[in-house]
């Protein structure tokens, strides 16, 4: 069940579910927006390649802050974005995250995203570039939060390796793939 804003309140009084920072605007009809913070990370352009079972790729990633003067999205480029919010959420909600259509609206992009139940931290985004430069600034609304309540609180919430993170996080070795592991 995808939760109204009525019930959003209610989580957020109870302190079941926090947004920090919390504006005014942030509880919408049936989700929360959140906003940009102030870290991008783009992709060096003939960059090695990346072996994601063995490399990380702090040697192909340039970050920066911004402030006033925005960050351009490039043509056609992916980058890593950052809420300004930190959030926790219970074990009984999920978020599915949707870029909000003013930005779509400029030809921006990001591949569907699911917060888990349990999940604790800043939530780090790709964004995909228009066919048109996009200037975009630090503390606009950008993202629009669904939040769906399961049938019952999750049996194991989210303990996986993006934890706590803050800012931008880039991918992380998964460290599952062993040798030899059996591939179905």
């Amino acid at each position: 069940m995808i939760l109204s804003d009525w019930d959003i309140r209610v989580y957020l009084e109870k302190k079941l579910l926090v947004i920090d920072p919390l504006f005014e605007d942030t509880v919408r009809e049936n989700g929360v927006d959140l906003r940009f913070g102030e870290e991008f990370c783009r992709f060096r352009r003939g960059a090695r390649v990346v072996d994601t079972l063995r490399d990380g790729v702090d040697d192909v990633l340039e970050c920066s802050r911004v402030g006033g003067e925005g960050f351009v999205v490039n043509p056609l480029e992916h980058v890593l974005t950052t809420t300004l919010e930190y959030v926790e959420f219970p074990n009984d909600l999920i978020g599915l995250v949707n870029l909000r259509s003013t930005f779509a609206r400029y030809g921006l992009y990001i591949p569907p995203t699911v917060i888990d139940a349990g999940f604790k931290g800043n939530i780090t985004i790709e964004l995909v570039g228009s066919t048109i430069p996009v200037r975009v600034y630090p503390g606009q609304r950008f993202l629009h939060l669904i939040l769906a309540r399961t049938s019952s609180p999750v049996y194991k919430p989210y303990s996986g390796k993006y934890q706590g993170q803050r800012g931008v996080t880039p991918p992380r070795l998964d460290g599952s793939h062993a040798e030899g592991a059996r591939v179905l």
